[in-house]
């Protein structure tokens, strides 16, 4: 090539995405990102979404990779841009979410100096490095396709986490030959024969077996269910693995860890199996859970093999691999009827236990599923009635009921949301936030409308934050910055170029829906707790 054929480091940055297959990137263009813009005008490969923060744009990314399996991507300037969406790394790393952040950096000269350059910050990277699986820095335009490189490697072949790579102003700018090549992928690691022989021989006496699923299993949807029915298992989820086996299937109990009737369940198992989740705490919000006998752990992550559930048969490999392999060994079924029967008291008995505010949930969970086709997505927010829907709200496939447990921000539904309907713009999608946790993110709304998507945005009114009010009355804490005033949502609505309703019956509730997902602009829709229609 001829010194004419070169282009920036930035616009080379582009480029290679591309070849990765990135189809839209997220995020706020500024004076440190001019030259990956470059790579961005309007023939450009990748579509760019501008944002109206950089929180946002990593939610968007997160959303995106939530519902697509495959990496989202946000671009954004150094300091600010890298500090606000450090958040949505921490979400993406918790939930295990395959997120690529890039960012610009100070010029190389001036790092870790303390000049006063602009947007400075000591280590940028250092500031990501406890939210990703890598967080690094190109000193150099070759050292930009060895990191995109091990970045994609991690999201194909590892526990999918984050990933940041910065690139110093000064390296951007530099002028780089058009041939960078996207490397070849590893594939995920394949578990030990011997290790599923003994899985399988400790499964076939099992008596009482229960089966705990996480986003790891996504990917076992065809097998799982199969294998629940072999075996005689009940099947219980966490959040991110809710509707591998389809909710309604008489051995599934759904996300219902947080339940206690479900975790007295857990204790009588004689043996546990659990396939791509770590089993956390914030599935549950107890301290440990008693899992009754044998444990046999399948997952990606070595280290999930012998942590707070140390497994007493450990596999470490692909999860859909593992599955397959367990159904060939387990040729002969162990019935279904006496799991069935348990499966169906427990779910009498949690519905006979809600509480007044959960009754509430329920009926308008009730009524949306009732409204809504098979395929469509659900965002929920950290709010009461998202943590009521994960064991509430039957989905019947992966991907399509998304509550962010692990790190539990306050804010992600609507820009998830945006993500989730830019990855997947055939299906209908549906966030659900509280009124609290709606403030964080709510200026997405003009992303949202900008982009003329259908988009319903249930806000559950309630006042306050009243999860922290209840948990204030429950340990006699004075009540303390819990019940701050809200917007007029409808004006609020209005002045986002979107639209809104407040239903006062159920009806009105799924004509809403209806006119909103029929929209070609978002539509606030707001539920008042304690109306008359939901008591």
């Amino acid at each position: 090539m001829s010194a004419k054929d070169t282009i920036t480091c930035g616009e080379a940055t582009i480029r290679l995405l591309a070849k990765y297959g990135v189809d839209t990137l997220f995020g706020i263009p500024g004076v440190h990102t001019l030259d990956f813009c470059r790579g961005l005008g309007d023939d450009a490969t990748i579509r760019h979404i501008q944002t109206r923060n950089e929180q946002g744009a990593g939610l968007m990314a997160d959303g995106y990779a939530r519902t697509s399996g495959k990496p989202g991507v946000a671009l954004v300037i150094s300091g600010p841009g890298v500090t606000n969406a450090a958040t949505a790394l921490g979400q993406a790393y918790n939930d295990s979410i395959p997120v690529l952040l890039i960012s610009a950096d100070a010029d190389s000269s001036s790092l870790g100096k303390g000049w006063g350059v602009l947007h400075e910050v000591a280590d940028l990277n250092a500031v990501t490095r406890p939210l990703t699986a890598l967080s690094a820095c190109a000193r150099r335009p070759s050292d930009v396709p060895e990191l995109i490189g091990q970045a994609f490697s991690i999201f194909a072949s590892e526990r999918p986490r984050p990933v940041h790579i910065s690139i110093p102003i000064d390296v951007l700018s530099e002028h780089v030959v058009d041939d960078w090549q996207a490397v070849a992928l590893p594939t995920k690691a394949q578990p030990l024969k011997s290790a599923i022989e003994d899985a399988a021989k400790l499964l076939k006496t099992a008596e009482r077996p229960v089966i705990l699923l996480g986003g790891g299993a996504t990917d076992c949807a065809d097998s799982m269910t199969q294998l629940a029915e072999r075996l005689g298992a009940i099947v219980v989820t966490s959040c991110s693995g809710k509707g591998i086996v389809p909710d309604r299937h008489p051995l599934s109990l759904s996300a219902t860890t947080v339940r206690p009737e479900v975790q007295e369940l857990l204790g009588t198992a004689d043996v546990t199996l659990a396939i791509g989740t770590e089993i956390s705490e914030t599935d549950s919000f107890v301290e440990r859970l008693d899992l009754g006998g044998k444990l046999i752990r399948i997952d990606l992550d070595p280290r999930k093999m012998n942590d707070f559930y140390p497994a007493d048969i450990p596999i470490v490999g692909d999860a859909k691999t593992a599955t397959d392999l367990l159904l060939t060994a387990l040729r002969e079924g162990q019935g279904t009827s006496g799991a069935e029967a348990i499966v169906a008291g427990i779910k009498t008995a949690i519905s006979n236990n809600l509480s007044l505010s959960e009754q509430q949930h329920v009926k308008l969970l009730n009524g949306l599923r009732e409204a809504l086709p098979d395929n469509a997505i659900m965002m929920g927010d950290a709010c009461q009635v998202a943590y009521t829907g994960a064991f509430a709200m039957p989905v019947s496939h992966p991907r399509l009921w998304h509550y962010a447990a692990g790190y539990c921000t306050l804010g992600p539904a609507l820009p998830d949301a945006i993500g989730a309907k830019i990855a997947q713009p055939d299906k209908p999608v549906v966030a659900l936030a509280g009124d609290g946790g709606f403030m964080f993110t709510m200026q997405e709304l003009v992303t949202a409308a900008e982009l003329g998507i259908a988009l319903p945005i249930i806000i559950w009114e309630n006042g306050g934050l009243k999860q922290i009010q209840d948990d204030m009355r429950a340990g006699n804490v004075p009540r303390v910055g819990v019940d701050g005033i809200n917007p007029d949502f409808p004006l609020l609505a209005k002045a986002m170029h979107c639209s809104s309703a407040e239903p006062r019956s159920m009806k009105e509730f799924q004509e809403s829906l209806a006119v909103a997902l029929a929209a070609n602009q978002p539509t606030l829709i707001i539920v008042h707790e304690n109306d008359d229609w939901l008591l």
